[in-house]
This record gives C-alpha cells, structure tokens and sequence, in this order.
C-alpha cells in the first residue's frame, strides 16, 4: 500500500513537470534559442573559450528558472488568494501519503533542490547559513508575488522551500567534497564535458521517452 502511495505521489509530482513544460515549451524554445545565439556570438566576438559544462550548466539554469517562473506564476491563478501566516499550518493538514501532501508538501520541497544546488554553485557557497538566507529571500519574493496575482501567500511554502533550498546546498557541497577527492584526471574539463554530455543524452532519452510512450 505505501508502495501504492508512493508511486501516485512520483506520477502526480512528474505529471506536474511535464504540465508545466507543456505550457511553457514555446517561451523556453525562443527564450532558449535567443540566449544561445546571443552566447555564442559573445563567445566569439570576444575570442572567449567555449567550455561545454559551463555552458551547459547555464543551460539548466536558465531552463529551471523559466520552469519556475511558469510554475509558480501561471498554475491554478483562478485559486482564490489568502494568506497563511502561522507556520505548520497547512503543512499539519496533509495526511502523509495523500496526493496532497505529495502536492503541497513535497512538491514544494522538490521544487527548490535545484535551486539551492545552482545558487550553491554559482555563489560558491560554503555554509548552509548563506544558502538558507538566498533561499529564504527568494521564496519570501515568490509567495509575495503570488498573492498578488491572486493566489496565496504562505509561510509553510517558504519553509518547505527552504528546506528544499538546504537540501540542493548539501549536494552542492558533498559533490564538491567527492569532486576534490578524485584523481587529478577526473577534475580536467574534458572529464567534466563528457559527464556534461552524458546528461544532457541520458535527459534528452527520457523526453523523448516520455512524449512517445507516456505522454498521453
């Protein structure tokens, strides 16, 4: 039954991704395919050298914010607003297990690893108190906002986002531990650009995956 459970939360959690990409795939293609030319004319405008993983990491990130944006901007703004100031409150009314607590509590986790993971890697963050206090801003930001597109402002949100925030910050941080230990070969770019590749295959298998089998 918990097996049960799990797997209607991981299909819920995924069907939600995939909604949002099928809202937002014509934004992202002309946002994405403006910003790589823009990039790559910068690039060789400016004889600077072009490291795939870097720019692959851009990449993922310019795709998760737009993805983030459609999320937290465009989905269900018909809901009426209201604000939740007390913390806990809604995160105590989910039965664990139930698609909501899924929806709502791990949902809003989830939805943040990334974010703590990029932040960390970008600000080459180190302690956990700088990625709670970016993560904090930023969701503290996003509710904000959505309150005033009409739908609600709460704290619980915030939380779990920090929570998700913190967890992206440790795998930041324990890769980087990993990442320093390894043999001086697996710290070369060119290590760095097939694991690049591999992802960006391995990501482009599961769309195509998905779209040809599991998309309706």
């Amino acid at each position: 039954m918990d097996k049960e459970k799990k797997g209607r939360g991981e299909k819920l959690i995924r069907d939600t991704f995939f909604d949002v990409i099928d809202v937002a795939w014509p934004t992202l293609v002309i946002f994405l395919v403006i910003i790589i030319i823009i990039r790559i004319g910068y690039l060789k405008n400016n004889h600077k050298k072009f490291v795939f993983y870097s720019e692959g990491m851009n990449l993922l990130f310019l795709v998760y914010i737009l993805l983030l944006f459609e999320l937290v901007t465009m989905k269900d703004v018909s809901v009426v607003g209201g604000t939740n100031f007390i913390p806990f409150t809604e995160i105590m009314r989910y039965k664990i297990g139930s698609t909501l607590f899924y929806q709502q509590v791990v949902g809003n986790i989830i939805l943040f690893i990334p974010f703590g993971y990029f932040a960390s890697y970008y600000v080459k963050i180190k302690k956990p108190f700088i990625a709670f206090i970016i993560t904090l801003l930023s969701s503290a930001v996003i509710e904000t906002v959505q309150y005033y597109i009409g739908r609600s402002f709460d704290i619980d949100d915030i939380i779990l986002n920090v929570v998700g925030g913190l967890i992206g910050f440790l795998l930041y941080y324990f890769l980087e531990v990993i990442r320093k230990k390894l043999p001086s070969f697996f710290q070369k770019p060119f290590f760095y650009n097939l694991v690049m590749i591999l992802f960006f295959g391995l990501l482009a298998l599961y769309f195509l995956n998905f779209f040809n089998f599991g998309g309706i």
